[in-house]
């Protein structure tokens, strides 16, 4: 559709469209870590129920690892090829009917299964919103877009654990245990979705963007292309993708990254509950305290780097500079590994995930800054799958680690991954900018 066609358009009209689009992803994001935490925060009465070791454990929780790697990669290429609107439906659809499933789990192989299937959904859900904003923000917007969706992450961290606990004492008060609480987290999909189809569109067909919006989100990037028009309208597929040294620093850092926001979100509530005794209601007392310094991070650094920008900063430096001050923090979680008092490791680990997030923040911006539009999807999903088959790895690789020794060297690799992970990243990317596409 063309800009004129765009802006005669009748009927209601609002002033910024765009923060209702990523309003709706945040909740989606909300929800995805709900969803995904109930496990987690269940955990002790799960493995009581099951009788399960923390090798068990981590075996379930990597295979909702797998097909969350599998699935990253394969939805990113199913959003750039359906859309956003109709690739989000999938993905909530499918990790919501999984997630209700699990009330029926009679044993490992069918948590197993349910998790699988979880991870399938939920892996959706980051491409998806990296295309959201990349289609919905201009260059200098999209850091805080960004930062804006992945704070349902820590924030859906946050809520998670006193709504489940909450829910686990209303049913098990009412003849009930835990299997009814995935019944009721799991439905909450299905309200999102409804709201989802009522309300978004794409900028070129949204009947109530301004047409000042809709110049605004159409905004140039700060290097411009040198693709012919030929050239853009091409499918740009895997294989082509990753012959770009800059797809492969977004799925190193990441695959070395990622690790450290996945063993928090995993074993925060065994770790409280195995090191410094915590029971359930002092799991879902505290649990959520690192997460709000997580959402914290997360806006923190979208607007960090967005301001910069704004302050005549290039997005190359920008970017580069909240990348490596989030990498600095990380490395406190090593210092949990060495104190007895949990409000001590609490604070520690708070430190942690606020780093992590003012790091994924702005890496996440990374595809929509170097890859043209239609392969942001896939460069996204790309990154997933490596920050996957690393969390992957790591989350097997603790539950041996704990069940045989202790969480101690897990703490310290984790500590170390961070600044590994961001050199890796910043010398393999070199200078943040458009790629330009080989001729096909």
């Amino acid at each position: 559709m063309s800009e004129t066609e765009q802006t005669n358009g009748s009927g209601f009209k609002m002033r910024g469209v765009r923060w209702v689009i990523i309003g709706l992803v945040f909740f989606a994001t909300l929800i995805n870590y709900i969803d995904r935490l109930t496990i987690s925060v269940l955990a002790p009465a799960i493995m009581e129920s099951f009788r399960l070791t923390n090798t068990e454990f981590g075996a379930i929780a990597t295979w909702f690892l797998l097909a969350y790697t599998i699935s990253q990669s394969a939805s990113g290429k199913l959003y750039d090829k359906i859309g956003v609107k109709k690739g989000f439906t999938v993905s909530i659809i499918v990790w919501s009917l999984a997630g209700i499933a699990t009330a029926w789990a009679n044993g490992v192989r069918a948590l197993a299964a349910c998790r699988f299937m979880l991870g399938l959904g939920e892996a959706g859900n980051w491409p998806g919103a990296a295309k959201t904003v990349s289609e919905w923000f201009p260059a200098r917007q999209r850091a805080f877009g960004m930062a804006i969706f992945n704070s349902g992450a820590a924030i859906g961290s946050i809520v998670a654990p006193p709504i489940i606990i909450g829910l686990h004492s209303y049913f098990k008060a009412n003849g009930g245990d835990w299997h009814e609480v995935f019944i009721f987290t799991g439905a909450l999909g299905f309200v999102w979705l409804a709201a989802w189809w009522l309300i978004y569109d794409s900028p070129e067909n949204h009947k109530w963007i301004t047409p000042e919006e809709y110049r605004l989100i159409k905004e140039q990037d700060e290097v411009e292309t040198t693709e012919t028009p030929v050239e853009t309208e091409r499918e740009i597929g895997w294989f082509e993708l990753l012959t770009y040294r800059q797809t492969w620093s977004i799925i190193l850092a990441r695959l070395l990254v990622d690790p450290v926001w996945w063993l928090y979100i995993t074993w925060l509530p065994l770790y409280l509950n195995q090191v410094h005794g915590f029971d359930l209601k002092q799991i879902g007392l505290f649990a959520w305290v690192p997460f709000v310094a997580a959402d914290a991070g997360s806006l923190f650094g979208g607007w960090l780097s967005g301001h910069l920008i704004g302050r005549g900063w290039s997005v190359n430096s920008a970017r580069r500079a909240v990348i490596i001050f989030a990498a600095c923090l990380m490395p406190a979680g090593i210092f949990a590994a060495f104190t007895a008092s949990a409000m001590l490791a609490l604070v520690l680990i708070a430190i942690v995930l606020f780093g992590f997030q003012v790091w994924i923040n702005n890496v996440q911006t990374l595809p929509s800054d170097m890859f043209p539009s239609r392969a942001v999807g896939s460069v996204a999903g790309l990154g997933g799958t490596g920050a996957g088959i690393g969390s992957m790895i790591f989350t097997f690789t603790t539950g041996w680690v704990t069940d045989n020794f202790s969480y101690a060297p897990i703490l310290i690799a984790a500590g170390l991954l961070a600044p590994i992970g961001t050199a890796v990243l910043l010398l393999l990317a070199g200078n943040i900018r458009k790629v330009t596409l080989k001729a096909s």
